[in-house]
């Protein structure tokens, strides 16, 4: 590796684990240290903060900070409470400053949700490499899209929160949904607490012939159906704990997708079963971490300065 390759860090906020890493990508990770997020927001952000001054002690300075969290986020540079999570159902986490609390380093500091950096990790050096136009699906604890188009991110108000779209359901399943602020959107429908909420037991421990994963692809597909429709993605990528640990899901999701399309679409992505358009991320688990190392990078390009750090008592909210 070229001494002239700047050492970035990353830190991964996912609904179950953290993750804190150093490196310059995949092939160059000097430090990962994963750590659950829990429900106690300081604790879980001082350990990372002793985490990445560790790391950085050991494998030397940072040249710039990628943060790639959970959200709903506020991305607005403008706002008071730039580079804080808003508005989450996860407990603990509601109204939770992070930018600030690693202004302090005075690097460069890229910041966006979870499934944006795994997208851009995709992008970057996984299986959307040379796709101007693609779409990252993570299924998880939660389920969030991330939209690449022309070549960029969307944004607008705030960042695309696709995984809250209400969706027509499969056919004579009446369960009424686990998500607090939606019911049966397709994160409380098809999302891994959604999944133990609805059978009494954790997705990995579901046989691949139970019937809840049909209703998962149903609702996945009909996610996959408005991305189409909506920004015409040359690829969907599907990853996350869930398809993860059931990758005969994808397939399920494919077929579903044909269907519902019903040959509207005449392309030879949609070919078939869908399997030209609907795939594995490229970089399998580390898409999300590397997420983290790509919003670094990103913004290191950029140049773009983090912003001043907030009053400790702001931090505490």
């Amino acid at each position: 590796m070229s001494k002239a390759t700047p050492l970035l860090g990353g830190i991964e906020l996912g609904g179950t684990k953290c993750v804190c890493l150093l490196g310059t990508g995949p092939d160059d990770i000097r430090m990962r240290v994963s750590m659950q997020t829990g429900v106690d927001a300081q604790a879980a952000l001082r350990a990372l903060e002793e985490t990445l001054r560790q790391g950085i002690a050991t494998h030397g300075p940072i040249a710039a900070l990628g943060i790639a969290s959970f959200g709903p986020l506020d991305l607005d540079r403008s706002s008071a409470t730039y580079g804080w999570i808003t508005s989450t159902p996860k407990p603990g986490w509601r109204r939770t400053a992070l930018v600030p609390r690693f202004g302090a380093y005075q690097v460069p500091i890229g910041f966006d949700t979870d499934v944006n950096g795994a997208a851009l990790a995709e992008g970057r050096w996984g299986a959307a490499r040379g796709l101007d136009d693609f779409a990252y699906i993570t299924v998880g604890t939660g389920i969030g899209v991330g939209l690449f188009v022309h070549g960029a991110l969307v944004h607008g108000m705030l960042h695309p929160e696709l995984g809250h779209l209400r969706i027509a359901r499969s056919p004579g399943d009446t369960w009424g949904g686990s998500c607090p602020f939606h019911g049966d959107c397709v994160e409380g429908l098809a999302s891994g607490p959604a999944i133990a909420a609805r059978t009494g037991a954790e997705p990995p421990l579901l046989g691949a012939g139970d019937p809840v994963w049909d209703i998962v692809a149903h609702a996945l597909a009909q996610l996959a159906h408005a991305i189409v429709l909506a920004t015409a993605p040359r690829r969907i990528l599907i990853g996350g704990g869930i398809p993860q640990a059931r990758p005969e899901l994808l397939a399920l999701v494919g077929r579903q997708l044909a269907r519902s399309l019903n040959g509207y679409i005449d392309r030879p992505e949609i070919a078939g079963d869908c399997d030209g358009l609907v795939a594995a991320p490229g970089l399998g688990a580390l898409a999300g971490p590397l997420g983290a190392l790509a919003l670094a990078a990103g913004t290191l390009a950029a140049g773009t300065l983090p912003r001043e750090r907030l009053p400790a008592q702001a931090l505490e909210r």
